[in-house]
């Protein structure tokens, strides 16, 4: 049985359609549909309840030696409140989660991963702890809020002080004030938006939701679900566990280099990405040139062969054409390749692309 969040009963008063996903009931959609949550968060502004991911704490003297040793990125010259993504890898290179980390001081990590791999992710870094650490699962006392689009600012200015909003992308206050509710105030998102993700009490997040929706209002906000939010992240290609990464694919092939530091002395799955630098294949764009929509796990062909496989397809709203991302053998990817993917039994044309296919406008 799925669980629910905290904020489950606000979704069913906002006419959420209730769907399981990754172990809990969530919205899928509103009654105003994907397309238009889409281009809200474009344009103005879109509410994302995110509370099904996962939050782990490391604290202690070697904190940051076990995080640098678990994670493919370096965190050695993070400063306080900046946020950093990285992967976690297996030892043959496979992934076993991207996710984000927070600094709060160098012996304190907030690390976010993802909500269908958030027992298997806390098994693997507890099996992998070294020297002076404490490690917690802390998921269950967290509700996560996204408030994402280029509105997003204005509407957290009605509710904080300045200070409480972070400046840079990808840095946070670890201890901010929205609304008089405590939360963490982090500029981080999942959109290809500009925007912020607020952690809060379990017991605050009702009426954070609410309170936000109220005073986004002349900004346009709405509440939007998972079709919107995957849709959004697809069209700004960013990838998805399970979907353009997973234990089979290592980060290299997934275009993922900056967030894999070779030069840093050891982490786990280090040797052998090192092996394979030689890349024989790797993540592409693709826009669909034919009539059709490309989804995941459907065949590519080129020269009468088969050369890689889709791992998310969709039609883009705000771009209004169809597009892809795929894994495709190395000879196969360089811009303007033509390929064909198979869809329900039929071949479709399309177009090697470069990614994001969506960048904001600075």
């Amino acid at each position: 049985m799925e669980r629910k969040t905290a904020l489950y009963d606000c979704h069913v008063a906002c006419g959420g359609k209730i769907v399981p996903f990754a172990g809990y009931s969530l919205p899928v959609q509103y009654q105003t549909g994907v397309i238009k949550e889409h281009m809200a968060v474009r344009t103005k502004a879109g509410l994302f309840d995110v509370s099904h991911m996962g939050e782990v704490m490391f604290e202690g003297p070697d904190a940051l030696k076990n995080i640098n040793h678990i994670l493919t990125n370096d965190f050695t010259n993070m400063y306080d409140g900046q946020v950093r993504y990285s992967l976690m890898c297996y030892e043959d290179g496979g992934v076993v989660d991207d996710l984000i980390v927070y600094r709060y001081n160098q012996e304190k990590y907030l690390v976010v991963v993802n909500a269908a791999n958030r027992e298997k992710d806390v098994k693997w870094m507890e099996e992998h702890l070294i020297g002076d650490v404490k490690f917690e699962d802390i998921s269950d006392t967290l509700s996560q809020i996204a408030l994402q689009g280029p509105e997003a600012k204005k509407i957290l200015e009605k509710l904080t002080k300045e200070e409480d909003i972070p400046e840079k992308y990808y840095s946070f206050v670890p201890k901010g004030e929205v609304g008089g509710i405590e939360c963490i105030v982090s500029q981080t998102g999942y959109t290809g938006e500009s925007g912020y993700e607020l952690y809060v009490a379990n017991a605050d997040a009702p009426k954070m939701w609410n309170m936000l929706l109220e005073t986004g209002k002349p900004e346009g906000l709405i509440p939007c679900g998972l079709g919107a939010r995957d849709t959004l992240r697809l069209e700004a290609a960013m990838p998805l566990y399970g979907h353009e990464m997973d234990e089979t694919i290592h980060p290299l092939e997934i275009g993922l280099k900056f967030a894999v530091k070779l030069k840093k002395e050891e982490f786990i799955g280090k040797d052998a990405i090192e092996a394979k630098t030689a890349l024989t294949r790797k993540r592409v764009g693709l826009r669909m040139i034919g009539r059709g929509i490309a989804r995941e796990q459907e065949k590519v062909y080129a020269d009468g062969k088969e050369i890689g496989w889709t791992t998310s397809g969709t039609h883009c709203p705000y771009l209004g054409y169809a597009i892809a991302m795929a894994i495709l053998d190395i000879d196969y990817t360089e811009l303007g390749t033509k390929v064909e993917v198979e869809v329900r039994g039929k071949r479709i044309e399309a177009e090697v692309v470069a990614l994001p296919f969506y960048k904001k406008e600075k």
